[in-house]
Formats: structure tokens, sequence, C-alpha cells
């Protein structure tokens, strides 16, 4: 027994360290690198946390394209799911301190991000209407309502961060008498 929980405890090791290391996207960062749109269509993006996108569907309105479609307390309930890692690519920045990023080949399906105070700065989903439980996020033409809990998902990239320090000196080989 106890040997196949080693075993299984490095089989998770090896599989949680051989993934790139994910740092948070930061306006502190975006503005540090001093990165231009051709720089952020070159970096990998990925999403910090599980977003869901829901939208109740109406008499008629049945055709799903990119969703499953559910019942919930009787209503038609469709929904998009970005799991956490989901890779994004940049798209456009529709205005300063914002970015559009696409989860899907077609590149009219994006979420909008941009730098959140409460959140350190992250580039966090951002929606057009907050209210106690939810928001509102407009995705491929659509409305859509969004949780209140992924108002902190954020997007994340994979940053090696290289110590660039120049050295000088001289090693000192002592005194005798």
């Amino acid at each position: 027994m106890i040997r196949i929980l080693t075993l299984l405890s490095l089989t998770v090791l090896c599989f949680t360290s051989c993934g790139p290391k994910l740092s948070p996207f930061t306006q502190r960062l975006y503005e540090e690198q001093n990165w231009g749109e051709e720089d952020l269509r070159r970096i990998q993006f990925y999403l910090s946390e599980d977003v869901i996108l829901q939208r109740e569907l109406r008499s008629g309105n049945s055709q799903i394209r990119n969703g499953t479609v559910r019942v919930i307390n009787g209503r038609d309930i469709e929904q998009v799911v970005f799991r956490r890692n989901t890779p994004g690519v940049f798209t456009f920045s529709p205005k300063t301190q914002r970015i559009a990023i696409s989860f899907e080949d077609d590149s009219d399906n994006f979420l909008v991000f941009g730098p959140n105070p409460k959140n350190g700065d992250r580039y966090t989903l951002l929606a057009s209407d907050w209210e106690r439980d939810s928001g509102i996020i407009t995705y491929a033409g659509r409305e859509w309502r969004v949780s209140s809990a992924d108002a902190f998902a954020s997007l994340l990239i994979p940053l090696k961060r290289l110590r660039q320090e120049e050295r000088r000196g001289r090693v000192v080989g002592g005194r005798k008498i």
C-alpha cells in the first residue's frame, strides 16, 4: 500500500512540475515590458479560473452552436464553459487598458479583460454590468450572464524571469608571512 501511495505521489509531482510556470498578467508587467499589440499576439494567455457563460433561450430560439443546453427550474439555459488553464490568444485592444482574448478558432468570439485594482491590477474578466450575483458579458454577438464568482477570473502567461545582472570582481588569493 505504501509503495502504491509513493508511486502515485511521484506521478502527481512529475505531472505538476512538467508544465509551464504561469504568472498573472498585470498592468505593471505590461507597462514594465512596454509591450505593443504585435508583442501581445506572440504571448500565449491562459485562464486562471473556470468561467461559465449562461443565457436563457427564448421559445423558437433553440439553435445551439457553441454550448450545451440545460434545463434549470423549467427554463432552457445555454452554457459556454471555459475551463481553468484554457489557452487563448490576443485579438485586439478595444481601448486603453483593455484586451480581447479569443479562446476559440473564431476570432469574433472573445472575452475582454482589464486591470482590476482590487485584484492586484491583474487583467480580470470585464462585464458591462456587475450586479450582486452576476454580470452581463457580450460574447459571440449575444448577451450572456456570468456569475459574480467569475469576476476574479484573470489572465495568466508563461513567464521566465531571468536575472540579468553584471558581476565584476576578483578572487583574493590571500596573504602569507
